[in-house]
């Protein structure tokens, strides 16, 4: 029996077993290097490489796109051959080599492409064995994944302010290199704390052991596909916070605090600082209401999550529209409000959909279930990095507006298909899926 799961009074982080501090700590540094990196992308390429914006546009938006497209071939090899451990520590170490081939302008689009690579062996590992943690049935599970998100953007909080100051001080190249150290240190914690993850079966029994592709495992792969689909919608307009977001907030922002002027990767760190301050009283709020016997359907969480975005935009579309009429620029109040409630809004889709996809899994199949909701952002990024090239085109209250209308259209999209299919039937087909 796995170690995590004999000892039902082994607690150590909010009451979770110790295998989920483990794997909340090596996510955490993970993102760490990550968000590193991605806080200065935008501003290397069109400071440092003099890349026009409508260029720099596409490569962030190709970049991030792949990110989220490895991973699906990376959960699909995790499950076949490798097995989950092997993945994580292969994964991460090749992310860590490309962190450091950034210091090098030639190998700019190789280092690209070898932290997409090594991040799709990396996630959907790590991720799937969170179920693994828990015994069936057991109602902490259900808060689980928001923990673990709170490790992926307490590291996102620290590398806006660690790398993002790093590049703007002292060079970009310095940046880079302590986003690959976080890396490194992810790796260690993961291998340090192998004994309290679920164990990985032998290639042989995994094989042997994984169910056939029968249509209750197809029906529900098309549900989530289905899911998947509209999350793409959704991140055309999330993507855009490393993105246009950060050029507004170098261009269309005044950063002036009395005789100092905050750093415009900082403003970066505000939504993973939302994250992990808002998440305890919203796992609280949930566990309250689930003792009461009140459960919020999962895609209507998951819809009032995306309007919430398109709502935080829909302010910035009024605020650029009263700065151009006034000929001024916007307080840099309005960015933080921004970010607040933006991140309000990701709390009720982002994590709450991972855990949907993680739960619904087919057994054998959790990897590559975990990869799919991760392919949502390959298109979603795609899609972020098109509209992204509008910025450009368009007057910025008419762009915000136009990202409004995306986030709204995915918000309507979720909330017809959980009135169409109802969350009884999630859960009703998720059980049958499970238990095979």
């Amino acid at each position: 029996m796995p170690h995590n799961l004999t000892p039902s009074t082994e607690r150590n982080w909010f009451g979770h077993p110790r295998g989920l501090s483990v794997l909340f700590l090596t996510e955490m540094w993970e993102m760490f290097s990550f968000f590193g990196m991605r806080a200065l992308l935008v501003y290397y390429m069109t400071k440092h490489l003099d890349m026009d914006q409508e260029y720099a546009s596409l490569v962030y938006g190709a970049y991030a796109a792949f990110v989220y497209f490895t991973p699906v071939f990376g959960g699909m090899i995790a499950d076949r051959w490798l097995g989950r451990r092997n993945a994580v520590v292969i994964g991460g170490i090749t992310m860590a080599l490309g962190h450091f081939m950034m210091a090098s302008e030639p190998l700019f689009y190789p280092a690209l492409a070898t932290i997409a690579l090594g991040n799709g062996l990396f996630l959907p590992s790590l991720a799937s064995q969170i179920e693994g943690l828990y015994r069936d049935g057991d109602p902490r599970s259900k808060t689980a994944y928001n923990i673990y998100y709170v490790g992926i953007n307490l590291g996102g909080f620290m590398a806006p302010l660690v790398c993002g100051s790093l590049g703007e001080w002292y060079g970009w190249h310095w940046g880079f290199a302590a986003a690959g150290l976080g890396m490194l240190l992810s790796v260690a914690i993961y291998l340090a704390g192998r004994r309290y993850l679920p164990p990985e079966p032998p290639r042989r029994e995994r094989v042997a052991t994984r169910p056939p592709v029968d249509r209750a495992v197809i029906d529900r792969f098309m549900l989530l596909i289905g899911i998947a689909a509209i999350v793409v919608v959704f991140r055309g307009a999330y993507e855009q916070t490393g993105n246009t977001i950060a050029l507004w907030a170098d261009q269309g922002v005044d950063r002036q605090l009395g005789n100092w002027v905050i750093p415009m990767t900082w403003f970066q760190a505000i939504n993973s600082l939302v994250v992990f301050a808002f998440t305890p009283l919203l796992v609280a709020r949930w566990a309250r209401l689930a003792r009461r016997g009140v459960e919020t359907p999962w895609l209507a969480k998951m819809a009032f999550g995306a309007f919430v975005v398109g709502c935080s935009f829909l302010m910035l579309a009024a605020v650029e529209a009263w700065c151009e009429a006034h000929g001024t620029r916007a307080s840099w109040l309005w960015l933080v409000a921004f970010f607040v409630l933006l991140t309000t809004g990701e709390l009720y889709i982002l994590p709450v959909g991972l855990g949907l996809f993680g739960r619904m899994a087919p057994e054998g199949f959790r990897a590559t279930s975990i990869a799919t909701w991760f392919f949502a952002g390959f298109f979603g990024n795609l899609l972020a990095g098109a509209l992204g090239t509008l910025w450009s085109q368009l007057s910025h209250p008419w762009f915000f507006t136009l990202i409004a209308a995306v986030a709204g259209l995915s918000a309507s999209l979720l909330y017809m298909l959980g009135r169409r299919i109802g969350d009884v039937e999630i859960h009703a087909s998720a059980a049958v899926v499970l238990a095979r």
